[in-house]
């Protein structure tokens, strides 16, 4: 047992490698990214090996990070597994579901009110994540990611098609009645998504636009709803999103299609427990009820 390093160390390598970053790994472990830096640099000097590349904005594993970080999540899973089977307890019914704010607001708030209704003992905890790097398929039963949905280490079931189109408040849609209306109205822009304004703009013949009138960007749709619904711009939202909605109306009808979409995920590599399947299965049968 001697040779082994440090817990801590592990940890920190375990978290880095399956995040590719420092500062992703401190958020889940409660430590400042200095921290996980110095643990990897100290398992470094006791292995004799670098295990990551660093870059200047990201990270990669050596080939020998890559050989040995399966062993280190096999060991993982395997003291989680006896862990459960020795000391399960009622905690354990808990489970952990991580989505963006903007699903948790608009897709998935009312399905959970009716799961809880039929299954009122189970207990669901619901985790925040803005930017890819804050999903990972550890600390969570189930995930709702957004993106191609070719993620490895995940099962996955596709939410369906997505578009997206403008929206914003009933008097603010009353002033428009061609695309090039815009150019009076500040554009909302939510990061990260593959498909934006401009798309969206190139198709309805007014290339450019966004370029030349007011804009505003945040980091997550759950502003720029807000801001839209108070009359504070036209935002671009996927029509799943919009249709919850009864604050927003849709000024024009033409929408841009996205090969991004909505995905459901949970961890391939281990047996799902009996509380996560449940609700896991709710969900998916309320798709085919969607569709």
């Amino acid at each position: 047992m001697s040779s082994l390093p440090p817990l801590l160390w592990l940890q920190a390598f375990e978290a880095s490698a399956r995040t590719l970053s420092f500062t992703a790994a401190g958020r889940e472990l409660g430590v400042t990214q200095a921290a996980i830096s110095q643990r990897i640099r100290l398992l470094e000097d006791r292995l004799g090996q670098k295990l990551f590349v660093r870059h200047p904005r990201s990270l990669s594993l050596t080939p020998a990070g890559q050989a040995w970080l399966p062993s280190i999540l096999d060991g993982f899973a395997r003291i989680g597994e006896g862990t459960q089977e020795v000391f399960g307890s009622a905690a354990e019914r808990t489970v952990t579901l991580r989505a963006t704010p903007v699903m948790q607001q608009n897709w998935l708030a009312p399905r959970l009110i009716a799961f809880h209704r039929a299954h009122p003992a189970l207990a669901v905890r619901l985790v925040s994540a803005i930017w890819p790097d804050d999903f990972g398929p550890e600390g969570a039963d189930i995930e709702l990611r957004y993106g191609l949905g070719n993620w490895s280490g995940v099962e996955g079931v596709c939410l369906g098609d997505e578009s997206l189109l403008p929206v914003c408040s009933p008097s603010l849609a009353s002033t428009l009645h061609e695309p090039a209306d815009l150019a009076d109205h500040t554009l909302l822009h939510a990061a990260g998504f593959a498909v934006g304004w401009p798309t969206w703009l190139e198709l309805a013949g007014v290339a450019g636009l966004d370029e030349r009138g007011p804009a505003l960007t945040c980091d997550n749709q759950v502003m720029t709803l807000a801001l839209a619904s108070q009359g504070g711009g036209v935002a671009l939202t996927h029509r799943r999103l919009f249709a919850s909605r009864d604050d927003l109306v849709a000024p024009f009808t033409l929408s841009v299609p996205s090969a991004e979409r909505f995905w459901m995920v949970r961890p391939a590599r281990r047996q799902s427990r009996e509380e996560s399947s449940l609700l896991w299965d709710w969900l998916v049968d309320g798709l085919s009820e969607d569709a």
